[in-house]
């Protein structure tokens, strides 16, 4: 297949020359109320394949002979149909349609309207993707889908924790599914890459669709409890274009976590005693190192994209893609790099009955990865001392040493990541083959066959010189390792749609099958004779469904629709194996009833309601808990007999009983539309999740492990939605329109096994600490802490907490439950303004009730974490707030737990456009921008917005400087 994908990558070089035609026509589309150019109109000869779209200032070009029908056509405007008679120039205003109900929106094997839709679906096109430096896709989403936060850290070409509504589990995955043109993704990842959307150009994306509500995702069953995100890539057409996209960004990290400088240092050694007893000085050097800013570098990245289209031998609406991506990361030595390759085919055939869409994608990414305990390395390590030390046996660098050996205590943190080459290569094939075959004899009938492929092959190479400081016989690591994941689906369904009278139907049933396979293995360190190879074969995952969708319209005002999905998994034993995931919602369209239907006022209104029930068996790494399975012991396990050492055998966990984590959700809407300008919608939801997956602990002796997966407990998740979509200004030189978008979320723990509270969380700072904890009753991952006391003078007394039950003993039984990591609101807020040529776009993100527990702190700002084993360390400024001494008596002090609520400016984009440029240089768009802008927020950290609400170094964001050119030819 990769031989066929690049032969016809090649060949698509050559497709300008096959692109060519007679009777060319020039023209503008513009509104019909305003004059402002339309970009983005589908022009169309009709009944055949040729068409093409405006550019952003309205232009297009097609061929055509007199007497054809051309056909203009744009989301929210009324079609129109012109005979051609032979002009050159064909001008056209579009006369917008009311409310743009008629807005087609991706759903589960299918599609459908804004008007008939019945369930919560959010439909974001290209033309309002957020805009900056957006390196992986999921980031176009950012801020701009009520109920969908995206946090994406700092590391280069770093993968997104991606959360619908709050997600719906506790201890089994909360990532949505994600289906790109049909074929849903594997949500793990491979080694050697950042994730499972790093290999995809965000330039190659046409649309999303998030299906957040169970009537519409329960169509996808198994895997639909977090919610989907359908992807749908861009197309080919029929007229020649081309465009060249570059972009370079100037990143710089604008803060850093508060430690003592080379001098203050020195003094705070001279003058702070530790555990009663002075320091020894002698330890000091004379130099004055900003570690931070050793580690941390300014960073220059770039991307490029180039796509062209057209009609490929005057018949197969074509289009390539190529795109580079190479970004530094503000961390030394890290680094990702990205090649895509993209083809896209869609002919027709037989007047339009038989249409076929091939996808093919390749990705290469290249990654170096930075050893990110360095962060903490550098805020501890001794600011008294230099980098560089001629003469150091560990290759120049300063290392703390007693003679020629290394001493206890962290070691150089440059060193550390300058020594080491730590890489990973991941290569990636995807696409998919979609048959839609429209019966001659039924044309109200329809057959679709799609077929997905995806592979990731990866190679990791860790080597470490070994010049590397360390009194260890073997010096560094050297290994190498490989992985495979591949993922096949087929998916046929038969769509039947007719009007019968006042009735309108849709009748849809299908099949589902799904494959997934994962291996690879590691050399081990090739320098170390006690290190073996390794090599690992996951059970297969097969995934099979059986689905069919009933949509029934009266009068184009009330609606039904019943979906039903059957889905089976090979990860649950054969009693367990099926599932049954039905829903059904209903939707009346008020604003067609005769009472409304002239409203100058509301111009659309529409009540929804919704239940269905979804599923959840994502247990990576357990593919077959529920057999009984044995793994071979090490050395240390073995067993003579007579001249032979027989390996054993270990028996593994099982758990047979093992089922579906379902979730249940009900959901009441409001979509309305105000003055043929304000759109939005309102939507209150509550989801139950029950039978969760959940790794919890067994007696002693029922089982091979001291815990297992197990089905326990119940979460409850109630929110509420709220969007905005307006036109403030529509005039011909000024355009400024807005989106806001609220959520109000609460959860709640509504049952664990046997009642029982669960310890979760671990901090860094002592052993084996927790800082959340599981409870019936409370939110999930609840910060539980001791209640600090405080002097007369307001100052924290160290040690000193509140005895909450009154028995006189300061334990865990005193500790009490405050406040959560995730946000009790979610907002969103973006613009685009245009003036003439000129364009500006920002978007800002807030989270409100979301709270962090600063770990940084709590483990390090102590006056005993001066002592780093045989040497000194740095630590927080911010040990001048407290004056603590131990860190294990103050480690669970709600002192630490902050308020994280932020607002945040993502990104601000300035653009000017020059039109008609020549005759082959359409426009060219010269634009400027910043990427995280600025952070407003209380907490005291480097960044509110932490994964987990534990914040132990994250990595951290820079700020951006973005330049960038738009070529259209």
């Amino acid at each position: 297949m990769k031989t066929t994908i690049n032969s016809l990558l090649f060949f698509l070089f050559f497709a300008p020359t096959f692109m060519f035609g007679q009777n060319t026509i020039t023209g503008t589309v513009t509104e019909q109320s305003t004059s402002i150019p339309l970009p983005g109109v589908n022009v169309v000869i009709k009944n055949t394949t040729t068409g093409t779209a405006t550019d952003f200032d309205g232009n297009y070009q097609i061929e055509a002979k007199k007497g054809d029908v051309i056909l203009f056509s744009y989301v929210g405007y009324q079609p129109m149909e012109i005979i051609y008679s032979g002009q050159k120039t064909l001008n056209i205003q579009l006369k917008e349609d009311a409310a743009q109900l008629d807005e087609i929106v991706v759903i589960g094997y299918g599609s459908t309207t804004k008007k008939d839709a019945t369930g919560s679906v959010e439909s974001i096109t290209s033309e309002d993707f957020t805009r900056g430096n957006i390196v992986t896709p999921e980031n176009l989403l950012s801020g701009r889908v009520a109920g969908v936060s995206i946090n994406t850290s700092g590391s280069p070409g770093s993968g997104s924790e991606i959360r619908i509504r709050g997600g719906s589990s506790i201890n089994a995955s909360n990532n949505p599914l994600i289906i790109i043109d049909g074929l849903p993704i594997d949500n793990n990842g491979v080694n050697g890459s950042n994730g499972i959307l790093a290999t995809i150009n965000p330039n190659d994306i046409d649309s999303f669709s998030v299906l957040k509500d169970a009537s519409a995702t329960a169509i996808y069953g198994s895997r639909a409890s977090n919610g989907v995100i359908i992807i749908v890539t861009k197309k080919g057409k029929a007229t020649f274009s081309a465009t060249y996209d570059a972009q370079y960004s100037f990143g710089e990290l604008t803060d850093r976590i508060g430690v003592f400088s080379g001098d203050e240092f020195r003094q705070l050694i001279a003058s702070q005693p530790v555990n009663g007893s002075s320091l020894n000085e002698s330890l000091l050097g004379t130099a004055s190192t900003d570690w931070q800013d050793e580690i941390f570098r300014n960073t220059v990245s770039s991307q490029h994209n180039i796509s062209m289209q057209g009609s490929l031998f005057k018949a197969i609406p074509t289009r390539f893609s190529f795109g580079t991506t190479n970004q530094e990361g503000a961390l030394l030595t890290s680094n990702f790099e990205r090649r895509n390759l993209g083809l896209a085919l869609n002919p027709s055939f037989f007047d339009s009955h038989l249409k076929i869409n091939l996808n093919a994608n390749l990705a290469f990414e290249d990654n170096r990865f930075g050893d990110t305990g360095q962060i903490g390395a550098a805020l501890g390590y001794d600011p008294t001392q230099p980098v560089y030390d001629p003469s150091s046996p560990f290759g120049g660098y300063y290392q703390h040493r007693n003679g020629s050996l290394l001493s206890n205590g962290t070691t150089n943190p440059v060193a550390s990541l300058l020594q080491r080459n730590n890489y990973g290569d991941a290569n990636r094939s995807y696409g998919n083959l979609n048959f839609e075959y429209k019966f001659h004899f039924i044309p109200e009938l329809k057959a679709v066959l799609n077929l997905g492929y995806d592979e990731t092959e990866s190679k990791t190479i860790d080597y470490t010189s070994t010049l590397v400081a360390t009194n260890d016989p073997v010096k560094g690591n050297s290994s190498f390792g490989t992985q495979k994941r591949t993922n096949k689906s087929f998916d046929g369904y038969l769509n039947y749609s007719k009007e019968f009278g006042d009735v309108r139907t849709e009748l849809m049933t299908g099949y589902s099958y799904q494959k997934f396979t994962n291996n690879g293995g590691n050399t081990g360190n090739r320098r170390d004779p006690a290190s073996f190879p390794s090599t690992f074969a996951d059970p297969d995952v097969v995934l099979i469904g059986f689905f069919g969708r009933a949509n029934i319209s009266l009068l184009d005002k009330y609606l039904l629709t019943v979906t039903y999905r059957r889905d089976g998994t090979s990860r649950f034993s054969e009693k367990n194996r099926w599932g049954n995931f039905p829903a059904a919602a209903l939707a009346w369209n008020i604003s067609d009833e005769d009472f409304l239907k002239d409203s100058n006022t509301i111009s659309n209104l529409k009540l929804r309601v919704g239940y269905g029930i979804t599923g959840q068996q994502d247990i990576s790494g357990n593919n077959d808990i529920f057999l009984n399975r044995y793994r071979g012991g090490d050395q240390n396990s073995q067993y003579q007999f007579g001249n032979a050492v027989i390996e054993s055998l270990i028996a593994s966990e099982i758990n047979p009983d093992l089922k579906w984590e379902e979730t249940s959700t009900i959901e009441f809407g409001v979509d309305y539309g105000l003055f043929d300008k304000v759109t939005g919608s309102l939507n209150f939801f509550q989801k139950n999740s029950t039978d969760l997956l959940f790794t919890a602990s067994v007696a002693d002796g029922t089982n091979f492990s001291n815990s297992i997966i197990q089905n326990i407990g119940e979460l409850q998740i109630q929110g509420v939605e709220f969007s905005v979509n307006t036109d403030i200004v529509k005039k011909e030189d000024l355009n400024i329109n807005f989106n806001f978008n609220a959520t109000f979320l609460k959860r709640e723990i509504k049952e664990l096994a046997l009642g029982q509270d669960v310890r979760t969380g671990g901090i860094a700072g002592g052993t084996g600490n927790n800082i959340q904890i599981l409870r019936e009753g409370e939110a999930p991952n609840s910060f539980s802490v001791f209640k600090q006391l405080y002097d007369t003078s307001g100052n924290p007394i160290e040690g000193a907490y509140v005895d909450l039950n009154g028995d006189d003993i300061i334990n865990d039984n005193d500790r009490y439950l405050k406040e959560n990591p995730n946000a009790d609101v979610i907002l969103g807020f973006q613009s685009n303004i245009n003036y003439k040529n000129l364009d500006l776009s920002f978007n800002l993100r807030a989270n409100i009730g979301n709270y962090a527990y600063n770990n940084v702190n709590s483990s390090r700002a102590q006056y005993e974490r001066i002592l780093d084993n045989s040497v000194l360390a740095n630590i927080p400024t911010s040990i001048l707030n407290t004056n603590f001494q131990r860190t294990s008596d103050v480690i669970i002090s709600d002192i630490y737990l902050e308020d994280a609520s932020f607002l945040k400016m993502d990104n601000i984009t300035l653009g000017y456009t020059f039109n008609n440029v020549s005759k082959t240089l359409k426009s060219i768009r010269l634009w400027g921008g910043i990427q995280n802008v600025f952070t407003i927020t209380n907490y005291s950290g480097l960044d509110p917005e932490v994964f987990g609400g534990i914040d132990n170094l994250i990595y951290p964001r820079p700020r951006t400087v973005l330049a960038g050119a738009n070529f259209k030819f």
